[in-house]
């Protein structure tokens, strides 16, 4: 049953990055207000997915690389599909912060699951 949790948790988490990528300026959700510093962007994008990467990170234990790789493939695609929204502007720098964000959330979970006992086979 644990398991389904971290698949639903990890589909909200995801289905919320997707929204916030792809919405238009208007429709974003903020934190602060409309003025927001470019720091105050950079956490949220790197905050964001962290989580995605430490929830991804609990359903594939064991597989840093694949956890790792989907979070940068989720980061570039939906930073390309940014074209096609008519206010945005995909930025490689983007990519960069939300795949640093997925991979150290990935590698804080890897380190979780190496220190919790493994059930008996």
């Amino acid at each position: 049953m644990r398991r389904n949790h971290l698949i639903a948790a990890a589909a909200i988490c995801l289905a919320l990055i997707v929204y916030a990528t792809l919405a238009t300026l208007a429709g974003r959700p903020v934190l602060i207000g409309h003025a927001e510093a470019y720091w105050v962007v950079v956490i949220e994008r790197f905050s964001a997915y962290c989580l995605l990467g430490f929830l991804l990170s609990f359903l594939l234990p064991g597989r840093f690389g694949l956890a790792c790789a989907f979070v940068i493939a989720v980061a570039l695609g939906l930073e390309i599909l940014q074209t096609l929204v008519p206010d945005r502007d995909p930025r490689f720098i983007d990519v960069l912060q939300k795949s640093a964000g997925g991979i150290l959330g990935v590698s804080l979970a890897q380190t979780i699951l190496a220190f919790l006992p493994r059930p008996p086979s």
